[in-house]
């Protein structure tokens, strides 16, 4: 399969630029993998699509605020967006819009850094002056990194900070929100478990790699940058006594799949810290995950290559066709899709 087949046509008015009114309103398509068959309802309808015994895995990363306005020497302005500490909180990973040099001053909101080195692809390291912990300084100088798509022409509005983020976010360090579970809602996880439903959790930060576009046009041999994750033994638990059970594995967005296929990349799933380098595309054998809640993806893109792997792309395409018919909201802050 080529990148070139993960093609669809998306009216413009369909990307979803601001969040349904109430996380679990917004729309749901439901897709059996094995018949073709969709229906249509809300997420708020969610349990009664599962099963008790059911196992729900969610993402647990919480969104930094990553994106940061900076200033070269001569005034020329740059935007920076932190993805990751490296050995030492003060240097980290970042992807910066301009052309800085190695060994030049940055000026950063109450701030200073140097740039250490280029890795290429506009990714540099970063080494910061500063009195206090990187995250800390972020909260106060950075902005939601909204992905382009959305239009904010004067910048990220307040109520983004807590709508771009799941109710469960706990673990500090992705620079995109795992955009399945934004839908979730305390009560509506409530509502889970009391119809028998588990949940557990995992960490994958998300990272570049889940929203650059793939530029190599054969999928087998596309490269996606690797994201850190950590799988703790009582989920991989939970998810051995669920597949003993005859329960089924419900992934909570591409990224759980991700961290989920890589811990499972030998056969066997394995608990953890790693760093998930795993492109899932059509043809790949699925070790971990049952069904699929999702939201809907960029055409091109190594997340729709996923969601092709798992429903396999005739049914995805037909899911998507009756999605861009009917006028579903599309991409992070739009409708849902649960493939089972």
């Amino acid at each position: 399969m080529r990148l070139a087949d993960l093609a669809y046509v998306l009216p413009v008015e369909l990307i979803a630029q601001e969040p349904a009114p109430e996380r679990s309103a917004a729309r749901l398509l439901v897709l059996d993998r094995a018949s073709g068959e969709r229906c249509h309802l809300a997420v708020r309808d969610l349990p009664a699509c599962l099963r008790r015994g059911d196992l729900l895995v969610v993402n647990d990363t919480r969104v930094i605020p990553a994106r940061v306005a900076a200033r070269r020497p001569s005034g020329g302005r740059l935007e920076v967006l932190f993805v990751r500490p490296l050995a030492e909180d003060a240097e980290w990973e970042v992807l910066v819009r301009g052309a800085p040099r190695v060994g030049e001053r940055v000026h950063l909101p109450q701030a200073e850094g140097e740039w250490s080195a280029s890795l290429g692809d506009g990714r540099w390291h970063l080494r910061l002056r500063i009195d206090a912990p990187v995250l800390a300084w972020l909260e106060r100088a950075g902005e939601v990194p909204l992905p382009p798509y959305i239009r904010r022409p004067h910048g990220p509005v307040p109520a983004d900070r807590e709508r771009y983020q799941t109710v469960y976010a706990r673990a500090a360090g992705a620079v995109a929100a795992p955009t399945a579970g934004l839908h979730l809602t305390e009560a509506l996880l409530e509502e889970l478990r009391g119809a028998g439903v588990e949940i557990a959790s995992l960490t994958l930060h998300v990272g570049p790699g889940s929203f650059l576009p793939l530029r190599d046009e054969d999928l087998d041999t596309a490269i996606v940058a690797g994201e850190r994750y950590e799988l703790p033994p009582v989920t991989v638990d939970r998810i051995r006594a669920a597949r003993a059970r005859g329960s089924r594995v419900v992934a909570v967005g591409t990224t759980t799949v991700r961290a989920l296929e890589s811990a499972a990349v030998h056969g066997t799933l394995q608990a953890g810290a790693g760093e998930a380098t795993l492109f899932i595309r059509p043809g790949h054998r699925f070790h971990a995950v049952d069904a699929l809640l999702t939201n809907f993806h960029l055409p091109r893109s190594s997340l729709l290559a996923l969601v092709a792997a798992f429903a396999g792309w005739e049914r995805t395409q037909a899911a998507y066709a009756d999605a861009v018919r009917l006028r579903y909201r599309f991409y992070s802050f739009g409708d849902a899709m649960l493939i089972t």
